[in-house]
């Protein structure tokens, strides 16, 4: 069975997780809504509590590359708050999602009055600098078909859930949103999703994709990351 997710909602002490609560409101965001922008001054931070959201960058030329996935027990928002520059990437739901929003003063003063939580913090910043790098080397790779598939393995690893019947289920992308975590066409995507789900490899529908043996999944893209 998968274990739980790990996230910095995951990783706080009950007594910081109980003050974190009481320093924010509860936020509700429909599919397709914002829970920050891209160039905006960041004035609050939020703990996803249920669902999914994309992480977008948008080019000076307004094309929109996703980045990265965030769910449940995830902080979001941090980064320009802590260093005092502009939102650097637009957040945006991919299904309905609810949300702990904590105002700039109110979270500073949490992280001063629990000692636990800064370490959290700068795990979780230190992490996503980590997926940063793995994202460039991955685009480095030769096909387009094998850096798609370490992509999906990544997701399956930092957010999947288990699927019944076996397998892991990755968060809610279209053909284009996956494609552009990899800097390949909505084709692309579509033409490797065929082979696969030819192969048993995967299972898909619309804005769901079932990694259906993540072993034999990680062999066959290792495989294609290598031009065999």
């Amino acid at each position: 069975m998968q274990q739980p997710r790990d996230t910095f909602w995951t990783s706080l002490e009950e007594p910081s997780r109980r003050a974190l609560l009481r320093a924010g409101r509860p936020r509700r965001f429909r599919p397709g809504e914002h829970l920050c922008h891209q160039g905006d001054t960041p004035d609050h931070v939020l703990v996803i509590s249920g669902g999914w959201a994309k992480v977008c960058l948008s080019g000076e030329d307004g094309a929109e590359s996703v980045v990265a996935v965030r769910g449940p027990g995830d902080l979001v928002g941090e980064a320009g708050l802590i260093t005092g520059t502009p939102r650097s990437a637009t957040i945006t739901a991919l299904r309905p999602v609810s949300a702990l929003a904590i105002p700039r003063v109110r979270f500073q003063a949490f992280l001063s009055g629990a000692p636990d939580a800064w370490p959290k913090v700068y795990g979780t910043l230190s992490r996503r600098l980590v997926q940063s790098d793995e994202r460039f080397l991955t685009i480095g790779t030769q096909h387009r078909s094998g850096r798609l598939a370490l992509f999906l393995l990544r997701l399956a690893a930092d957010n999947g859930t288990p699927w019944p019947g076996g397998g892991v289920r990755i968060p809610p992308l279209s053909q284009s949103e996956l494609g552009s975590c990899v800097d390949a066409s909505r084709e692309t995507v579509a033409r490797a999703l065929r082979d696969w789900r030819d192969l048993g490899l995967v299972e898909t529908g619309w804005r769901h994709t079932v990694i259906r043996d993540p072993g034999a999944f990680r062999a066959h893209a290792t495989a294609r990351a290598r031009g065999a």
